[in-house]
């Protein structure tokens, strides 16, 4: 694969993916990330995994962060 990547420069690696989906939850990836992104995701197996799990953990801390937040207002 690294000979493939060399000849693609929008071509990236699992490791480079990973960083990029957690790096799109700080801030909004340049349009030539976001296409290497979605290159990679539609040819690996393994990083769609990755980003459904890094995007429930992200849900599940928000529900965290808000949980009992009802339960707090004055009666």
């Amino acid at each position: 694969m690294n000979a493939l990547m060399k000849k693609l420069p929008l071509m990236r690696s699992c490791k480079e993916v990973t960083a990029l989906v957690i790096a799109r939850e700080d801030r909004e990836l340049p349009l030539t990330e976001q296409f290497a992104l979605r290159m990679h995701m539609a040819i690996c197996k393994a990083c769609p995994t990755f980003e459904r799990q890094v995007i429930t953990m992200r849900n599940a801390m928000r529900q965290w962060r808000h949980y009992g937040a009802d339960d707090e207002s004055p009666s």
